[in-house]
């Protein structure tokens, strides 16, 4: 069975617990101990430990998720009515392939039970597992990855954490549709890898973008079936990371939103949070973003594309060469544009008839302004 993977709560924990009061966490979250397993049908989200981290290279191989547990389950919950449960810690494999292997399968069950895995510890190459996840639900991936980094590189690079999304890329079976980094910083990153997000159709918007105006995040996550968190896109003095010094990226209130946004987020499937630097300030820091994702999640509204659009409030914007379909939601007022992909035989993609976009883009379009997301979805389908 897929959870024999999966380690039980370390007594520590549990004594932690015991001393604990009726309204923090600890005490409302389903764990999986030695004794019972939590009963999966009554659960809409799942904390899993890894402690895999080789692929980060030597002298990274300890990864330790006592002290996150221990600041998130003194926290006192919001007004949430989703059922959590902590479903114990997946231990690093005798290879790295063994400890994707165990992942994969772990992660691909519950998202098969509609339960949303909140995955925490380990390397970001473990995102490729989380990838590889979706391959028995046969359908088109979107992955968002707020980083500081894109992380392309040789395939066979022995770093894999700063590597792995070239392996997503060029695997088969290739199921990418979409990548987008939130949070890049240009003088981490080469020309060419810039370049090579432009040529692939991919989204970046770098770290200046998104401090300025973090609501340009929300229709990025709302398209997003996997987000990948780097605790190395926040700076050191918001993540009391000095082991891997970083003068600027997001703040803590910054990342926090943007956890709220992924939890906000219909179609997010998926969420890691990796390159934890095992200290106590930074265990803080995750605690409080899983916080935001959960909180996120109780105001989920199930619109596109699981609820109906026959209330929406249609916008038909002619361009001089197109004529652009915008939908507004009289529920959220959120926004989305039609795609009108082409005919092409691949099944995966029928589900992406409307693209999420922002209220600013639909302005643009009315200046005759042809919104770029919308542009590079038409070639992505074209190819």
């Amino acid at each position: 069975m897929e959870f024999d993977f999966l380690e039980p709560i370390d007594n520590e924990i549990l004594d932690l617990i015991q001393g604990m009061t009726s309204q923090q966490l600890g005490s409302k979250i389903v764990l999986h101990t030695t004794e019972q397993f939590p009963d999966l049908e009554k659960i809409n989200i799942a904390i899993i430990g890894v402690l895999e981290s080789r692929g980060a290279g030597k002298g990274k191989e300890n990864v330790d998720l006592f002290a996150i547990r221990k600041e998130l389950y003194t926290m006192f919950p919001g007004n949430w009515d989703a059922s959590i449960a902590d479903l114990g810690t997946i231990m690093k494999g005798n290879s790295i392939e063994d400890s994707y292997f165990a992942l994969r399968k772990v992660v691909s069950s519950l998202i098969k039970k509609k339960i949303i895995p909140i995955v925490i510890g380990g390397s970001q190459d473990l995102t490729f597992a989380l990838y590889r996840a979706f391959d028995e639900l046969e359908q088109m991936v979107n992955l968002v990855a707020i980083d500081s980094k894109f992380d392309f590189g040789k395939e066979n690079d022995e770093v894999f954490a700063s590597s792995y999304l070239t392996k997503i890329i060029i695997e088969e079976p290739n199921n990418l549709f979409n990548y987008c980094n939130i949070g890049y910083q240009t003088y981490y990153n080469s020309q060419e890898e810039i370049d090579l997000i432009e040529k692939l159709f991919f989204d970046g918007y770098r770290l200046g973008e998104i401090s300025n105006n973090i609501a340009l995040a929300e229709p990025v996550f709302r398209d997003a079936d996997l987000v990948s968190l780097d605790l190395n896109s926040v700076k050191s003095a918001d993540s009391g990371n000095f082991t891997s010094f970083s003068p600027n990226g997001f703040n803590g209130k910054e990342i926090c939103s943007l956890s709220r946004y992924a939890g906000i987020s219909d179609k997010v499937s998926i969420f890691g949070i990796f390159n934890h630097n095992n200290s106590s300030q930074e265990s803080v820091l995750i605690a409080q973003i899983i916080w935001y994702f959960i909180e996120g999640f109780h105001y989920r509204s199930n619109e596109y594309p699981f609820g109906s659009r026959e209330n929406y409030i249609k916008y038909i914007v002619p361009l001089e060469e197109e004529t652009l379909v915008f939908h507004k939601s009289d529920k959220t007022e959120r926004w989305w544009i039609e795609i009108p992909f082409i005919s092409n035989g691949n099944n995966k993609l029928k589900r992406n008839t409307l693209l999420p976009c922002s209220y600013d883009e639909y302005l643009g379009a009315c200046n005759q302004e042809l919104p770029e997301r919308w542009w590079k979805a038409q070639r992505k389908n074209s190819i």
